[in-house]
C-alpha cells in the first residue's frame, strides 16, 4: 500500500508561473502575429538592437537551444530584419545586427507587447499590479540557474575525481 502524500503547505509556485507563462506567451503570440512576428523573434531583435551580440549571447537571453537560435537567426535574415557578421574578434562567431526593417518590427511589437502586458496585469488593481511586479522581478533576479549543458539540458555538478 502506497504511503499518503505529505499535505502540501505552499501552493505549487512553478505549476501556476509555468501555467501563467504559457498563458501569457499565447497571448503574446496571438497579438504579435499581426505583424507577422513572434515572441521569440521579438525577443531577438530587441537584444541584438542593443548591439555586438552573438547567436550564442542572444540564444542564452532568449532561452533557446542552438538549433532553435540558428532557425530564428535564419528566418530573420530571410525575412530582412537582420543579418550575420563574423565577429571582429573571433571570426568563428556570429553577431546579430538588426536592419531598420527589423529594428521598424521591434517599434511596432514593442506597442503590442505594452498593450498585452497591460491588459494581462489590468486583471489586478493598480496596488496589486505594483506588489506583483516587484515581487516577480525580485523572483526571476534571485533564481539561480543550473548549469546547462551545449544541449540545453541540465548539468549535474563534477564530482572530485578518487585518487
Amino acid at each position: 500500500m502506497d504511503a499518503p502524500l505529505p499535505e502540501r503547505t505552499v501552493r505549487d509556485l512553478t505549476g501556476m508561473l509555468v501555467q501563467a507563462a504559457h498563458a501569457m506567451n499565447t497571448r503574446l503570440s496571438l497579438a504579435l502575429a499581426e505583424i507577422d512576428s513572434s515572441p521569440r523573434k521579438h525577443c531577438v531583435l530587441v537584444h541584438a538592437l542593443e548591439g555586438g551580440r552573438t547567436q550564442s549571447q542572444l540564444a542564452a537571453i532568449a532561452g533557446l537551444d542552438k538549433t532553435t537560435m540558428v532557425v530564428t537567426a535564419d528566418e530573420l535574415e530571410r525575412d530582412g530584419l537582420a543579418e550575420r557578421h563574423p565577429s571582429a574578434t573571433d571570426r568563428r562567431v556570429k553577431v546579430i545586427h538588426v536592419t531598420p526593417a527589423g529594428a521598424e518590427l521591434v517599434r511596432r511589437g514593442e506597442v503590442i507587447v505594452d498593450r498585452v502586458h497591460g491588459e494581462a496585469l489590468g486583471e489586478l488593481s493598480a496596488g496589486e499590479r505594483q506588489v506583483f511586479v516587484d515581487a516577480l522581478d525580485r523572483l526571476q533576479r534571485s533564481a539561480e540557474l543550473p548549469a546547462a549543458d551545449e544541449a540545453g539540458g541540465v548539468r549535474k555538478p563534477r564530482r572530485a575525481r578518487r585518487g
